[in-house]
């Protein structure tokens, strides 16, 4: 398939891209605008991976609130620049981050946050569920791994499906703004509150609507 001025144009305004890479995507997806789409993304990331290393100084404090005061998010997400910082892609992205945990409630940021303590536990839970069902010993701890890598998922902010589109991950949103801005992105740290967690209350489920409100 020919690829023409005007094919290259329509893939830049797709992906914001630059136009060679616009052309070499195309050259290597025959022209098929799906596909050049998916190897801009793939190249993307590719390339994100290189700069997760560099120091993030700058960043902002983003709070999202829900139901009217009832449940609450306060996130730092941290980037090289200040410029960087003040990026509107940047800033979306940062209050999905808010509505993600809000909805999601993750415990961590990352499974390395996860104290031992905690974790050790988990490991001894799923391991006796394991042996419980009658699962060979030699099996029990690909199983474990497996059931461990479930509840990575549930409780690590980065490990989530996005909400909005769970054919990818939080950190796969993040190394996509990465590969948009040209600048490492972490997030630091957050917290979430819902009112009256720990009390006794009538039984209303705030992430439910969190995540409608998403979707």
């Amino acid at each position: 398939m020919a690829i023409t001025i005007e094919l290259i144009k329509t893939l830049r305004e797709k992906t914001g891209s630059g136009m060679m890479d616009c052309k070499k995507a195309l050259i290597e997806s025959d022209g098929d605008m799906d596909k050049a789409i998916v190897w801009l993304r793939e190249k993307g990331i590719a390339s994100a991976d290189k700069k997760m290393s560099r120091i993030t100084a700058e960043g902002i404090v983003d709070a999202y609130i829900h139901g009217g005061g009832r449940v609450g998010v306060l996130i730092e997400v941290n980037i090289e620049t200040d410029f960087a910082a003040k990026n509107e892609d940047f800033r979306r992205m940062v209050r999905e981050i808010a509505m993600q945990i809000a909805a999601m409630k993750p415990r961590w940021v990352s499974r390395d946050e996860i104290p031992a303590d905690i974790l050790d536990g988990e490991r001894a839970i799923v391991r006796n569920q394991a042996l419980n069902e009658g699962k060979p010993e030699k099996i029990v701890d690909k199983i474990v791994d497996g059931r461990l890598n479930k509840f990575y998922e549930e409780n690590c902010l980065l490990e989530q499906p996005f909400v909005k589109d769970d054919s990818k991950t939080i950190e796969t949103l993040i190394k996509e703004m990465i590969a948009l801005v040209g600048e490492n992105i972490s997030v630091r740290r957050f917290v979430r509150f819902e009112l009256g967690e720990g009390l006794q209350k009538r039984e209303e489920n705030f992430a439910d609507e969190v995540q409608k409100q998403l979707k």
